[in-house]
């Protein structure tokens, strides 16, 4: 857990060191608020882990692996307003501690922050540009699409939640300077580790409290959000079977890159098991 954690670390300490240079002081506060309430850090991380898998060195990926941070932070505050959900990471959602106005403007903040990141290198622009076209897709289908059944679902998942997991692997291979095939198979990998990371929120928000959480639980129900529960008739252990079956595909596809084995590959591996059973 130390080699991880040092990762992490290298991560956080730039991310504040950015976050620490935003104005003014208003923004500053509201950016902070979001990306420094906690997180479980897994796309940054991704990023990091990919581009030392593949022969890179950690410092080179630090920044994009912020910058995709930030994007997905700045996702959730819009979530939180749309979902009117006031509790995120056990801690206020931005609208409930600052006003939907200063929420929005946050939410600004981290993707100019994170787009500044990504400048440095045309690909890495790309990469995340593409993803966001599908977040934002995703986003849309969710609430005007409506998915009404599994390969509806399976579609708005990999919008809503696989781009962006495919965009921080992309990124590594990018930092590593990879090959075109290296960096489509490291995003196959980690779109499917999105996909089964998504599958797996669905039945924790269907089975777990929000003390557990850190979040509210049961709010997909609640506001008939598509779900992969609420959108099948499958069980919870069918939807965690469904689940694995995405983990199991991330891992074949890990399994096709040519690197040698490592820390940061099994790593990568332990990823593809862990968001299929983790409880928070």
């Amino acid at each position: 857990m130390e080699y991880l954690e040092r990762r992490r670390d290298q991560v956080e300490e730039r991310l504040e060191a950015v976050l620490d240079s935003v104005e003014p002081d208003e923004l500053a506060d509201e950016v902070r608020h979001v990306a420094l309430s906690g997180g479980k850090r897994v796309r940054p991380t991704v990023t990091v882990l990919v581009c030392e898998a593949l022969g890179g060195e950690p410092a080179d990926a630090v920044d994009f692996a912020v910058g995709i941070e930030l994007v997905h932070n700045a996702s959730l505050v819009i979530d939180d307003i749309i979902d009117e959900s006031e509790l995120r990471r056990g801690s206020p959602a931005a609208w409930e501690a600052f006003g939907h106005g200063p929420a929005i403007i946050a939410s600004d903040g981290l993707l100019g922050e994170a787009f500044d990141l990504f400048s440095t290198d045309e690909r890495a622009m790309q990469t995340v540009s593409d993803s966001m076209v599908e977040l934002g897709e995703g986003e849309a289908m969710e609430l005007v699409a409506e998915p009404s059944n599994e390969e509806e679902y399976m579609e708005l998942a990999r919008r809503k939640t696989g781009a962006l997991f495919r965009a921080a692997a992309e990124l590594g291979a990018i930092a590593a300077d990879s090959d075109p095939y290296t960096v489509e198979a490291v995003g196959r990998y980690a779109e499917r580790v999105g996909v089964a990371f998504q599958m797996r929120d669905d039945v924790l928000d269907a089975t777990a409290d929000a003390e557990t959480l850190g979040k509210p639980a049961g709010t997909d129900a609640e506001m008939q959000r598509p779900s992969l529960v609420e959108v099948t008739d499958l069980t919870t252990e069918e939807a965690n079977e469904r689940a694995r079956a995405q983990s199991d595909a991330a891992l074949e596809s890990l399994s096709t890159i040519n690197a040698p084995d490592s820390q940061s590959m099994e790593y990568l591996r332990d990823l593809a098991e862990f968001v299929v059973v983790r409880e928070r």
